[in-house]
């Protein structure tokens, strides 16, 4: 730019280098002889516990993850791949905090203005109500968009994404390591002082982790993953790190054509496909929920000495064990036998008491029989084919009769656990037992 945009003079423009004059964070920062007030070591017991200021989105299954809704001065960062929906989510959680009446920052560096809008139009039916409280910005520049957050003074920002976003004063190029770390490091600094709750979407790898250092991960307050399969209309958000509430919770949408909506616990079994062989239905536990899943398995003949163990949702390792076990303890020939298993929906199951559905619905599939309609299976398989103990058994047997189940199988040394629901619960003790159901 050759013209001053304050004087109108031409040519008066002239670079130069800014050295930094700030004092070292940490011990260092009173070396400096400044007299500010500074925070000295106390005993634990004379801090007083304050309620944490949140807030809710509206979406109820975002604010699960979150611990119940976004928390002010919290940085937050989102992964998850590319066209997951990550976007769109965060747009609606913003168009929501603003009709309730919160000022919010949508800074994309990814797409113009005019593409936020249309997107918006689309996901957004209600996106008049309260659109003076949300704010757009199209921009790239991490002065920028700080020195726009200073003027709006939002109570919540996203940005979208740190990958683009870059700083005047660094050569390295937008996404590289320094970029990201100093760009992630102000945000965070801008969301301590201001109160201001931070958003930050970031790309994930060909690995499924998120891009760049390991350090934007220690640096936030929160991690979400936005898990799913393009191919799939179910949605995962996870929490990985969360220091305002647990990690344990996740939330379930469903993409459709005006945006995510949220879904019910029972979507992901679909109506009348128990009762045929290789498909069980598997109460999982996540965080204070109770989902009900549907375990598929599939066995085809192979060649002897390269056969086949393909999972998805389930941990590959944890299905080679348990086909060995069915080999040993069951007496199910399964060394030419190529052997996929799946959970329906794209849900992603790693807790070890879904074993005895994987073990159930491999069987039946080799077997060519099924369970009777409405039984779901729950139970950790041993190494010796015994079925061992699984926490929290009476809800997982309570939301699966809620559901519509007749019978749950469980594992024998929990009956009393549930005796209360004796008549509705099937205890086996071995993996025999739990193969002699399918009819």
């Amino acid at each position: 730019m050759g013209k001053c945009p304050e004087c109108g003079a031409w040519d008066a423009l002239e670079q130069f280098s800014h050295e930094g004059t700030e004092a070292e964070p940490g011990w260092a920062a009173g070396a400096d002889g400044d007299s500010s007030p500074r925070e000295v070591a106390r005993p634990l017991v004379e801090i007083e516990a304050s309620a944490v200021d949140r807030l809710p989105t509206g979406l109820s299954e975002l604010d699960r993850c979150l611990g119940g809704g976004m928390v002010a001065g919290s940085a937050t960062l989102v992964g998850g791949d590319p066209g997951i929906g990550k976007s769109t989510l965060l747009l609606q959680a913003m168009a929501r905090l603003a009709q309730s009446g919160t000022r919010v920052l949508y800074a994309t560096s990814e797409e113009s203005a005019q593409q936020v809008r249309m997107r918006a139009e689309r996901v957004l039916p209600e996106h008049g109500a309260g659109r003076e409280n949300l704010f757009l910005l199209a921009e790239s520049s991490l002065a920028r968009i700080l020195e726009q957050a200073r003027k709006v003074k939002p109570a919540a920002m996203v940005i979208d994404s740190i990958q683009m976003v870059w700083r005047h004063d660094l050569d390295s190029a937008p996404g590289s390591v320094a970029q990201l770390r100093r760009c992630a490091l102000e945000l965070v600094q801008l969301a301590k002082s201001s109160g201001c709750a931070v958003t930050i979407i970031g790309h994930v790898t060909k690995e499924g982790d998120l891009a760049g250092p390991k350090l934007l991960e220690h640096m936030v307050d929160v991690v979400l993953n936005f898990e799913g399969d393009r191919h799939h209309a179910h949605r995962i958000v996870r929490a990985v790190k969360n220091r305002f509430g647990s990690t344990h919770e996740i939330g379930l949408f469903e993409m459709t054509g005006a945006g995510l909506a949220e879904v019910d616990e029972g979507a992901f079994v679909a109506p009348g496909s128990q009762g045929r062989p290789g498909l069980v239905v598997f109460p999982t536990l996540a965080g204070s929920r109770c989902i009900l899943a549907e375990v598929q398995a599939l066995t085809a003949t192979g060649f002897l000495g390269s056969a086949k163990r393909r999972s998805s949702g389930i941990d590959s390792a944890r299905l080679t064990m348990l086909v060995a076990v069915l080999e040993k303890h069951a007496g199910l020939r399964l060394a030419d036998q190529d052997v996929y298993a799946a959970v329906a929906g794209g849900l992603r199951i790693i807790e070890p008491a879904a074993d005895l559905a994987v073990c159930v619905a491999v069987a039946g599939s080799m077997l060519g029989r099924s369970l009777a309609p409405g039984v779901a299976l729950v139970g950790e398989v041993g190494l010796a084919g015994e079925i061992r103990a699984v926490p929290a058994l009476p809800q997982r047997v309570a939301e699966a009769l809620r559901r519509g189940c007749n019978s749950v199988v469980i594992p024998a040394t929990q009956a009393s656990a549930v005796k209360d629901r004796a008549s509705c619960t099937i205890g086996v003790a071995n993996l025999d037992a739990a193969i002699a159901l399918l009819g």
